[in-house]
């Protein structure tokens, strides 16, 4: 092999696209002397051009050309000698173009300035102190610090309080000291180094499950007005939210119902749109009907069985009943660590989105605080809570499984991404990726450059997450490149997204994984997609959003006239009514059909199709 020859490292154009112009112009004007030192010709000469004499390699020494170009220098007004050029060749040789950057311009602004390093220690505790206390001002921090440097041997002088406040900002920052406690203890609990997360390749093999207040105000039984709470289970691998149930009070029981609704079959309502049954959509109904005969007249949602569920310590999923109903499917149940909602992010996001993308929609939304909180909710239409757990049972079906989701994108396609029911379908063909391996700093160079702000979860570029334990010291730190917003310099590969590179204060580099690079097999590029979207005619996704765009103007407009609410002492026993289990729903939607009908006062009649009862042993036959 034969070597090549050259004069320098691959130049690091990233660095320098951090610096002002009028350095990076000068540091460029002294690469073209110094390459003609070394190399006899300017970098811009063609291959056929001779050196000039007096910078020829083949008869001059290095010091004797670095000594003509001083002279040729000085000869053109520059004040420069032979040592000066010496300096300037050797920095080139060692960094590139960027050792002929004026070293005064490069210089990265200092952590804490000219601050003594016992006033920052002390503002850090001070700031850690605030974790779990009340919201306070910067005023109350700058207080604390004070405080904590009395006594101190030898005495510490104080900086001005304009120079503590610039201080505070730095060391603050990303931190909510002075702003909503809640978003405080949530960033204290996140850890320390990369986040990590469970490989899920299939349907079920980690479903996640919580309660939230649900910001709507409903009429209990008799009229009384009152909040109710949204408890859901979600599947990690596809979004798909299994079941969720409305309850004035969340009880061991009602999760228990929960999981029931999660591994059996939805079945169509009367009055739904027919788009959203499961034999038009992209899920797999043949293949699921050849298995089970109650997915015949099902709805569009996934009917999956959990492996694993992450839980809280909250009473309702600690207790006797839930661990059983878990124990008897065959489930795993798994506690998250306490005071740490990080452990089922999915679930917390999952039940915020819902607060957003139907809670505000419905007639009686109450806002997530009081003070978000509109006037006259009571007096206006308010639905029941069997029609508001209706109404959240079909947007289930009919919005969220089928609206893109941003944690389902494509790995190839980053651009794109799959509906919860288009993952289920998709995760049945799936298939596998192998990464190849990059390495080589001068290779890493020449990659395209970008610059990103280095979060607690990692760096986001094209839509996925990279992270890398050596980028511990950067999190939520500024690089000090003003001209780049204190952004960090980023290189990749277009063609490989399994890592990324990141330039370090020191001038290295720390590579970064792409976060789900070992979740394998996953469905990658075209072809999942592909067979996801095939079968599922245009008229029928008009038809789902229509049938969206009617659900919630329905939920909008809210019931028909209500009488008043009744007296006061009536809420106890409408709360016990509403609590009271409910009656077992009809055996197949044609019974339904035919209840519905019957009030309606028309006298057809319809061929009765009872589905089999739900045999859980079967279940955990069948997912063996």
């Amino acid at each position: 092999m034969v070597a090549v020859t050259g004069v320098g490292p691959v130049p690091p154009h990233g660095m320098l696209d951090g610096l002002p112009a009028e350095a990076v112009e000068r540091a460029l004007w002294w690469e073209r002397h110094v390459v003609e030192v070394l190399d006899g010709r300017p970098p811009d000469s063609p291959p056929e051009a001779a050196p000039r004499p007096e910078f020829d390699p083949g008869r001059w020494s290095l010091t004797r050309r670095e000594q003509a170009k001083a002279a040729e220098l000085a000869a053109a007004g520059h004040r420069v000698s032979a040592a000066t050029v010496k300096r300037r060749r050797q920095r080139y040789q060692a960094r590139g173009v960027v050792g002929l950057v004026d070293h005064r311009i490069d210089r990265k602004t200092a952590a804490f300035g000219r601050v003594d390093e016992r006033v920052a220690a002390a503002m850090t505790t001070a700031i850690g102190e605030t974790t779990d206390a009340s919201s306070r001002t910067a005023g109350f921090v700058l207080w604390r610090t004070e405080q904590l440097l009395i006594g101190a041997d030898p005495p510490v002088v104080l900086p001005s309080r304009r120079t503590l406040y610039r201080l505070f900002g730095r060391l603050a920052h990303g931190q909510h000291v002075t702003g909503s406690a809640r978003a405080r203890r949530s960033l204290a609990a996140r850890p320390d180094g990369p986040f990590s997360a469970v490989t899920v390749t299939a349907p079920g093999e980690l479903m996640q499950v919580d309660s939230t207040p649900f910001d709507v105000l409903v009429r209990l039984d008799d009229g009384v007005t009152g909040r109710v709470e949204l408890t859901g289970m979600v599947d990690v691998a596809t979004r798909t939210v299994t079941a969720a149930v409305l309850r004035p009070t969340t009880k061991a029981a009602d999760v228990a119902v929960l999981l029931a609704r999660s591994v059996t079959p939805e079945p169509m309502r009367p009055g739904r749109a027919q788009a959203l049954a499961m034999s038009r959509s992209v899920l797999p109904h043949r293949r699921l009907l050849a298995i089970d005969e109650r997915f015949e007249y099902a709805a569009a949602r996934p009917v999956i069985v959990p492996d694993t569920i992450v839980c809280d310590h909250g009473k309702v999923f600690m207790s006797r009943a839930f661990r059983a109903s878990c124990r008897f499917l065959g489930i795993s149940l798994q506690p998250a660590h306490e005071a740490t909602p990080t452990d089922k992010g999915h679930i917390e996001r999952t039940l915020g989105s819902v607060a957003s993308l139907f809670a505000q929609f419905v007639a009686g939304y109450a806002g997530s605080t009081a003070d978000r909180r509109g006037r006259g909710l009571v007096d206006g239409p308010l639905w029941s809570l069997p029609e508001l757990q209706d109404l959240l049972d079909e947007w289930i079906v009919a919005g969220w499984q089928n609206r893109p989701h941003d944690g389902l994108r494509d790995p190839l396609s980053p651009g794109r991404m799959f509906t919860p029911n288009e993952k289920y379908s998709a995760l049945l063909e799936a298939s596998g990726h192998v990464p190849v391996t990059l390495t080589g700093d001068d290779y890493i160079e020449l990659l395209p450059a970008r610059w990103h702000a280095v979060n607690a979860y990692g760096i986001r570029l094209n839509h996925r997450t990279y992270d890398a334990e050596a980028l511990g010291p950067l999190r939520r730190q500024p690089s000090g490149v003003k001209e780049k917003k204190d952004l960090w310099e980023v290189h990749h590969d277009p063609y490989d997204v399994s890592r990324i590179w990141v330039r370090d204060p020191a001038g290295g580099w720390i590579t970064a994984f792409w976060t789900q690079l070992h979740r394998t097999p996953v469905p990658f590029g075209e072809l999942a997609w592909d067979h996801a979207r095939a079968g599922l005619p245009t008229s029928t996704e008009r038809e789902i959003a229509d049938a969206v765009a009617s659900l919630l103007d329905r939920a909008h407009r809210g019931p028909a006239t209500r009488p008043a609410a009744p007296a006061r002492e009536r809420t106890v026993v409408a709360r016990t009514r509403a609590t009271s289990p409910p009656a077992p729903p009809g055996n197949s939607p044609v019974e339904a059909t035919a209840t519905s009908e019957a009030d309606t006062q028309v006298t057809a009649t319809a061929k009765v199709i009872p589905l089999p009862l739900f045999d859980p042993f079967a279940e955990a036959g069948r997912r063996g």
